[in-house]
């Protein structure tokens, strides 16, 4: 019996029918709503050419559009620099076997995935303004960065923990067995393993991040990010749907960009992952721990 099998029970002919009269009637559904938005916007007199004639200009672009974008991917790498090591240091500290430390780092998490992250952007400016030396100038920065870190390391610190505790138990047994103490057992056992497992939800939340740094844009907190760097076009232009189009296909672009380097990554991951030549696994424990290798740093992994 094949794995398709097993998962699920093959379609028959009625049911293939059917997922094609559902996909053919939710094209239909769609190609409809993109009709009425489409006339809609028409009416509004919002796809003129003259509209869109500014995107056509050199300055436009160097004025407006990029200035803002490199801002926002400065606050989105920044943020993602900082809260991967920030997420994998609290997911394994919700791991571990010392309450003082499992429940201090638990309430941390909670707490703040609890709060939105433009109120952590707003807490974080208010904070540098009256308790900092920053400056002003780079000031909506540091709190856009903040908001970001607290709150998406929390979340992957959740997605650490769940990438951990999915791997099997004989992993850490053999390792453990081995000889190797707790921590050499994380770093150099399950972190690995976990990390490929992680991937597609790890790269969900980058995209979370690139997008969420539209919230420092608002007032409170002032970030010139992309939005907000191409208000002053549209006040100039009246081109609002134009400029939030071109924005949008902006922000397609960068998630896309980082999909495929995260698939690239995965990939790359595992192949890493094959044995090398004159590995010798040992079949008294998983084959991706226990391991003789020929190598010059010899002993087991």
């Amino acid at each position: 019996m094949s794995a398709q099998t097993v998962l699920y029970d093959i379609p028959g002919p009625k049911a293939r029918a059917r997922n094609w009269l559902y996909s053919v009637l939710f094209f239909l559904v769609l190609a409809l709503v993109l009709y009425y938005i489409y006339v809609g916007f028409d009416e509004k007199n919002q796809w003129a050419g003259a509209l869109w004639e500014p995107f056509l200009n050199g300055s436009t672009w160097t004025e407006f559009i990029v200035p803002g974008l490199l801002n926002t991917l400065k606050a989105a790498a920044l943020s993602i620099v900082i809260a991967l090591p920030i997420g994998a240091l609290l997911g394994i500290g919700r791991l571990s076997e010392h309450k003082w430390i499992r429940v201090p780092v638990g309430a941390v998490v909670e707490f703040f995935r609890a709060i939105p992250v433009l109120l952590l952007m707003v807490f974080a400016a208010a904070f540098y303004a009256f308790y900092t030396d920053i400056d002003a100038e780079i000031r909506p920065l540091f709190a856009a960065v903040t908001g970001l870190v607290l709150y998406n390391g929390s979340v992957m610190a959740e997605v650490f923990r769940a990438g951990i505790l999915s791997l099997p138990k004989g992993q850490g047994e053999a390792a453990s067995a081995l000889g190797m103490r707790k921590t050499q057992i994380m770093v150099t056992v399950l972190l690995p393993q976990a990390v490929t497992l992680m991937l597609p939800a790890l790269v969900s939340q980058l995209v979370v991040i690139l997008k969420d740094t539209a919230l420092a844009g608002q007032l409170t907190i002032g970030f010139n990010e992309l939005i907000r760097s191409t208000g002053p076009l549209t006040g100039l232009y009246g081109n609002t749907i134009p400029t939030l189009i071109i924005v949008a296909i902006i922000f397609i672009v960068l998630n896309l960009l980082l999909s495929w380097f995260a698939s690239w990554l995965e990939n790359k991951l595992a192949r890493r992952k094959k044995a090398p030549k004159g590995a010798k696994p040992v079949h008294s424990a998983p084959s991706s721990v226990v391991m003789q290798r020929d190598d010059a740093s010899g002993g087991a992994l």
